[in-house]
């Protein structure tokens, strides 16, 4: 297993598929000396047994024990201090993003495979397109005729729907009530019956939706406004003094960046409670100057994380979003918003007070005061006049945003901040096996992505002169 587990992480290191791996082995010296200094002649072993490996990691209790030992040798080695950056990259997925025909047909036909022959039978029996769902890609069709491809989708439709309605109310084997699902689902996110009981691809985004049947926990995401992408998203927590990733996480390409900011930095918060108690048996030293802080871009900002930082005490190097709004007009920001009176005061002096909602914070609606202002045309095209929504956690993000403003705020931030995009460099350095999954699977991409940044550990390791003696790991 150590050899084995030495050849996983320079396969990372190096950005190889399995059978490069094991060939290196064979007949590269200095992988043969990695792995503890094997002979000239020292056999290899087949390339499945790394796909044996990861399926035994993966369903073990610690799927990333290989990051864990690496993250404890810097621990010991005293490279891990009380700051975190967070960050996040996308994982593009490792399958062809596919169209709503080609969802549709491959859910068919994958659910299809995994029923017993007679009740496959059954079911091919209710489909009426001249389909037998065997034979992969897109199905033949006139695709410059619109109504070749309208026909097409209705019957297909049509199957799909037959198809669940038989299998609706039974009790399923898991893992064809999965492929039921997936079919279900794909039918439903793309697919509607107009009010002439045409089935027809709906003209909008559904929420949360699948994109590949082969891969369904992918998801597509967004990094910015203008550059999207299909798989996964990549998240590290970074020692940004000493360059060592202290945390990873995967998650779909649409789940935002601020729903694992908390999962991130676990030891900093633990760090943070055992001062508050004074825990005297607690693994980190309790007597630090240097203040838990943790650094993050817009992404993270959300109330809920920056409150949990702050009950924490620990240090908010995150930045809260600014207030938006249309292109030349008035933000939120040039609003006097008094929260003890609830009040809002608009640049041209009008005082209204807030109205509350039910899910807290409120609304401060200026109405008919903007028909005669001067300052309307900065302000507002709206026929209402212009409203100003209170977040119900408005002081936090008030708090925050004057914070962030201190020129010893953005020195810190500017200071340890960047220090992640370049760790994200190292990581991505290599397409295949980096910025390209390749895997299937978001527990398969989790455990990929963290032996990635255990790699990139261990080299950081050794670049920084660390060294066992004395029976403790040293710099």
């Amino acid at each position: 297993p150590r050899i084995v587990a030495v050849v996983m992480v320079l396969q990372r290191v190096e950005g190889l598929s399995d059978r490069e791996a094991v060939d290196r082995l064979s007949f590269d010296l200095r992988w043969k000396y990695a792995c503890g200094g094997l002979g000239v002649d020292a056999p290899g072993f087949v390339h499945t047994v790394l796909v044996d490996m990861r399926a035994r990691l993966r369903r073990s209790a610690r799927p990333n024990r290989i990051f864990e030992a690496a993250l404890a040798v810097a621990r010991q080695a005293g490279l891990v201090g009380r700051k975190r950056v967070l960050d996040s990259t996308p994982l593009y997925d490792a399958v062809a993003t596919q169209d709503t025909v080609t969802l549709v047909r491959s859910a068919i036909r994958s659910l299809l495979k995994v029923v017993p022959a007679p009740q496959a039978a059954q079911l091919r029996g209710l489909c009426r397109r001249d389909d037998d769902y065997v034979a992969p890609g897109k199905p033949a069709c006139d695709w410059q005729d619109a109504a070749a491809r309208e026909a097409l989708i209705d019957a297909l439709s049509r199957d799909a729907e037959a198809i669940v309605a038989s299998l609706s109310g039974q009790t399923l084997p898991p893992e064809v009530a999965q492929a039921a699902q997936l079919l279900s689902t794909v039918l439903g996110q793309d697919i509607e019956a107009g009010a002439d009981g045409v089935f027809r691809i709906v003209h909008r985004v559904a929420s949360d939706r699948i994109v590949s049947t082969v891969d369904p926990q992918a998801r597509h995401g967004h990094k910015t406004a203008a550059r999207s992408f299909d798989g996964y998203k990549g998240h590290i927590a970074v020692d940004p003094d000493s360059e060592i990733i202290t945390a990873t996480a995967v998650t779909p390409g649409n789940a935002s960046d601020g729903s694992v900011a908390e999962a991130l930095c676990p030891d900093v918060f633990a760090q943070a409670k055992a001062e508050a108690e004074w825990v005297p048996s607690c693994e980190f030293p309790t007597e630090n100057p240097e203040p838990l802080s943790v650094y993050g871009d817009g992404a993270y900002g959300t109330t809920e994380f920056v409150q949990k930082l702050e009950q924490a005490a620990i240090q908010v190097q995150v930045k809260v979003p600014p207030p938006s709004a249309p292109a030349g007009k008035f933000s939120k920001a040039a609003f006097e918003v008094d929260l003890e009176k609830r009040t809002v005061r608009c640049p041209a002096g009008v005082l209204v007070v807030i109205q509350p909602s039910a899910a807290g914070g409120g609304m401060a609606s200026f109405g008919t005061s903007c028909q005669s202002c001067e300052l309307r045309s900065q302000c507002t095209d709206g026929k209402r006049g212009r409203h100003i929504r209170i977040h119900k956690d408005e002081g936090t993000l008030m708090r925050r945003r004057r914070e962030q403003q201190r020129a010893d705020w953005k020195a810190a931030y500017r200071a340890n901040r960047p220090k992640v995009e370049r760790k994200f460099g190292h990581l991505m350095k290599h397409r295949h096996g980096g910025r390209r999954a390749r895997m299937r699977g978001q527990q398969r991409v989790g455990q990929d992505f963290a032996l990635l940044c255990a790699a990139q550990n261990l080299k950081r390791l050794a670049n920084l002169g660390v060294r066992y003696e004395n029976g403790a790991w040293r710099r």
